[in-house]
């Protein structure tokens, strides 16, 4: 459930040889990604938010650069430094997320929960993330290895969940949130 001891990590992969840019940076709808997404955790009343892996202007830790683990692993810590628990960890590449999409994730009991088939977003209990857990995992075996919930996605919300990885991705959800 969303407390405060709930904060947001958006993972910030860098450059994008098929965006051509810093996907972090890229416009939708006359605003950043990142901040799109730092807006949204606001929205949920996630006081909390730090990038991963790069600095965009919110608080933010370097990762190893090995994937997606690193930056979850890298804002654990420093989460678990200021007192959060848990923590809803979003891919910089979907900006199109919006409340409704990420709730069943807040509201799903310890240690949290994923969308079938899609490993981000996911909201963690940043106790269940395994002492083991390496900066190269895949993010389906972190989540396996935590034991998150699976959660149903509804067909309305998979590609704003799913994101935009190609040019062509990115201008479906364009036109999807500018109408």
């Amino acid at each position: 459930m969303l407390s405060a001891a709930t904060a947001g990590v958006i993972l910030c992969g860098g450059a994008s040889r098929r965006m051509g840019a810093d996907k972090a940076v890229l416009d939708w709808g006359g605003v950043r990604a990142v901040d799109r997404l730092a807006d949204l955790c606001a929205e949920l009343g996630i006081a909390t938010v730090l990038t991963a892996g790069a600095d965009h202007g919110l608080p933010f830790v370097l990762d190893d650069g090995q994937g997606p683990c690193g930056g979850i692993l890298a804002g654990a810590a420093r989460l678990r430094d200021e007192g959060a628990g848990r923590a809803l960890i979003l891919a910089v590449d979907a900006p199109t997320l919006i409340a409704d999409d990420l709730r069943p994730l807040l509201e799903a009991p310890a240690p949290g929960a994923m969308f079938e088939g899609l490993p981000l977003p996911m909201a963690i209990d940043l106790a269940a993330i395994p002492p083991e857990t390496a900066p190269d995992w895949p993010l389906k075996r972190l989540a396996a290895e935590a034991g998150l919930v699976v959660l149903a996605v509804g067909p309305d919300a998979a590609d704003r969940l799913r994101g935009a990885n190609t040019p062509d991705e990115r201008a479906g959800l364009l036109a999807a949130l500018l109408r």
